[in-house]
């Protein structure tokens, strides 16, 4: 209520009037209509993905973190814009009414105070005040304010029906003619205008975290808080239609002279100067909350972006006295403070932030398409008429904004350059740390490759039945559970003419012994695999041509030793040969899931195998607590910032890792880094090396992963990041 009701109409009312005339009510009705059906699937993804954070949370859970950051990024620009918006209209009100008051003690009109620079200093101030309240506490819209304003919008349209009733039909005929100023265009250019006056269900998506019972509340609120608008907006704006305009003037000429004032006049025309002062309070009261509920909600996507790392992770950082999110509210109160210095226009601001909300709004559309789609469990509520409600909201959205962002050429560079700096910034800046987190999320949570509409085949070359049922375990792990795909592979040597039929035969009965046992393994944990047979001249090049062809995400290889330098060779083949990523299973004996309590990852520094770590470590603990420890091994030389840096930075890459799960880091001085390791590994139950990586196409076991595979009998896996 705080965001939707009452800023929107008054500060643009004017621009809508000047634009179409007296169909501004038309406008509104069908900007109306676009936001009812937006709500609508707005409703479905809030009450299923109950995560502050609004259409971002929906584009992470459906798309991909790229895309999550682009929507997300958008949104946070577009909830700063609108604050901006409403941080103007405050200034302009309360100028208004200070101007009032000086000319009515003093007798002088001192025009300076409304000016721009005197409205431009109070938006800022609004904003700082505003910024210091969430900092102090978290907190939603004032409660009392947002009765106050409707209260005030109550007796405007009280008084306003009585005004109309008592006018003559003739002269009502009369204002509302030509209805259609400018036909089609103005009617399409007011809406766009305005649309965002209707904005502000979306900010409830973006507090949905916070709020209780979320698949009953946040439709009725995002439905209810939408009527309410309407049913003050639309009479409001018959009434200004008759009360707006002068002597000899109608009401689009009177809105073209004073497009932000036009509400004051109105109201001053049929209710005097009690109607003056009272659509003052109307008017400060609702930017205010609506500046509140605005800076509330961006910072609340920005708090959710920078737990992604989409962001910087500071950002993602609470308050240990309040639990406000201190940083996020600072940050955005910032560009706030700097986007109102920048642009100080009402109508660029308000024309800026509707272009970017009905982008918003048509990704929301079909981000609730695709997640109605893919998603297997049963939703607490549902978009009726589906999918005919999310199509037409996406047809209306876009079509209204690519009009917007041609009439209003402003508009569109001001979005454009925003996705410019956030492009930029992302690549440079977030996206390493990012797509790691977004992994792990992705290993942790199968339900989440589901809803992104993946099908992940994991390829398994078996050849020895006595380590097929490991194999099959990792396997298990490593496919997320229900969309997860395993295919078991066994590719039978051919033999020429000196070796005889027999051999051949004999390695198909082997064959068939490693596929049996492989199977008896897969129904012994639940698993569903899919089995294939081939046969060739050379093993590996099959195996990479099956990865290739079968289009496999990732691969396991199982080798029970690295003695020899063929066996190392023959796996860098592979590894250097496919686009999948490749996890590499050595050990000794059978490893059991269940038996593995502690694991132990070394890290070298940055990495180059984050995301395959991240998602094989998720995938690890999604059953279970597991105590996973990661270690560092720095030179015996270093000193106490050289070793605080590296504790900070593994503690960093930890989090990366496991946003939701336990770890431990441990640094240690040495400068027998692989005895080291070695006996560190001797506490554990399995250890993860990640290979090295030179490019694309050079990536090698190293000497370290050779030496502490040699050197150990504990179980390791060795990963491989294919692309």
């Amino acid at each position: 209520m705080g965001a939707i009701v009452g800023g929107g109409i008054l500060a643009l009312a004017g621009a809508a009037f000047a634009a179409t005339g007296p169909s501004a009510v038309v406008a509104f009705a069908l900007n109306g209509v676009i936001a009812l059906l937006t709500a609508l699937s707005f409703a479905e993804m809030s009450a299923a993905f109950p995560e502050s954070g609004g259409t971002y949370v929906f584009s992470k859970k459906v798309l991909s973190i790229r895309a999550a950051f682009g929507v997300g990024w958008i949104i946070w620009f577009a909830s700063i814009v609108a604050a901006v918006l409403y941080a103007l209209g405050a200034g302009f009100f309360i100028a208004k009414g200070l101007k009032h008051i000086w000319f009515t003690y003093s007798g002088q009109n001192l025009e300076w105070i409304t000016a721009e620079l005197t409205t431009t200093v109070i938006a800022l101030i609004a904003t700082l005040f505003y910024t210091a309240s969430l900092i102090r506490k978290q907190a939603s819209g004032g409660v009392a304010s947002n009765i106050g304003k409707v209260l005030v919008f109550a007796v405007l349209l009280a008084a306003g029906t009585w005004f109309l009733i008592n006018k003559p039909v003739s002269v009502i005929e009369e204002e509302f003619t030509p209805f259609f100023a400018f036909g089609a265009f103005g009617l399409i250019q007011a809406m766009g205008y305005t649309f965002i006056a209707l904005q502000g269900f979306d900010l409830i998506a973006a507090v949905a975290g916070e709020v209780k019972e979320p698949s009953k509340t946040i439709p009725r609120a995002m439905i209810i808080s939408l009527c309410i608008a309407l049913a003050i907006y639309l009479p409001f704006l018959l009434i200004l239609t008759v009360a707006g305009p002068g002597p000899g003037e109608d009401i689009t000429q009177a809105s073209a002279a004073q497009p932000e004032g036009i509400v004051v006049i109105a109201a001053r025309n049929y209710l005097g100067q009690f109607g003056f002062w009272l659509v003052i309070a109307a008017g400060v009261l609702s930017m205010l909350t609506a500046l509140y509920a605005n800076i509330l909600a961006a910072s609340r996507i920005a708090f959710s972006m920078a737990r992604d790392r989409a962001l910087p992770h500071q950002i993602g950082s609470t308050s240990k006295k309040s639990g406000a999110t201190v940083t996020a509210v600072l940050v955005t109160a910032l560009v706030v403070l700097l986007t109102v210095i920048v642009i100080p226009d009402v109508t660029a601001a308000g024309a800026a932030a509707s272009l970017v909300f009905l982008i918003s709004f048509a990704i929301a559309h079909w981000i609730g398409y695709l997640s109605r789609k893919r998603t297997k469990s049963p939703l607490t509520f549902k978009t009726p008429l589906f999918p005919l409600v999310p199509v037409i909201g996406i047809v209306c959205c876009v079509s209204l904004a690519v009009f917007q962002g041609i009439v209003v050429p402003i508009a569109g560079i001001i979005v454009l350059v925003w996705l410019l700096i956030g492009g930029v910034l992302y690549i440079n800046l977030f996206a390493k740390r990012a797509r790691v987190v977004d992994a792990s999320a992705e290993g942790y949570d199968p339900h989440l490759v589901s809803l992104r509409g993946k099908s992940p085949l994991v390829l398994v070359p078996v050849a020895n039945p006595e380590n097929a049922r490991s194999m099959v375990g990792i396997a298990s792990a490593i496919a997320p559970p229900v969309t997860g795909r395993v295919l078991l592979l066994n590719v039978v040597k051919t033999t020429d003419d000196t070796e005889g039929e027999g051999l051949l035969a004999a390695r198909l009965a082997n064959s068939q012994r490693v596929l049996a046992e492989a199977l008896k393994s897969s129904v012994d944990i639940g698993l569903k695999p899919e089995a294939l047979v081939t046969l060739s001249e050379d093993p590996f090049e099959e195996i990479v041509r099956v990865s290739k062809t079968h289009a496999c995400e990732s691969m396991l290889l199982g080798f029970a030793n690295l003695e020899d330098e063929a066996s190392e060779s023959q796996i860098e083949y592979i590894i250097n040969e496919v686009d999948c990523d490749v996890v590499i299973e050595r050990t000794k004996k059978d490893i059991y899931l269940k038996d593995i309590k502690k694991i132990l990852v070394p890290v070298a520094g940055g990495g180059t195998q984050g995301e395959l770590l991240a998602r094989l470590l998720g995938s690890l603990t999604r059953a279970g607590q597991l105590e996973v420890t990661f270690l560092r091994v720095i030179p015996e030389s270093s000193d106490w910032k050289l070793t605080d840096r590296a504790r900070l930075g593994l503690f960093q890459f930890g989090s990366d890792m496991l946003p939701k799960g336990q770890f431990v880091v441990k640094l240690l001085k040495s400068d027998d880094v692989t005895g080291t390791i070695a006996e560190a590994a001797t506490e554990t139950d399995l250890v993860i090396l990640g290979l090295q990586r030179f490019g694309r196409r050079r990536k090698a076991f190293g000497e370290l992963a050779i030496r502490i595979a040699r050197d150990t009998d504990v179980p390791i896996l060795m990963i491989s990041r294919g692309r």
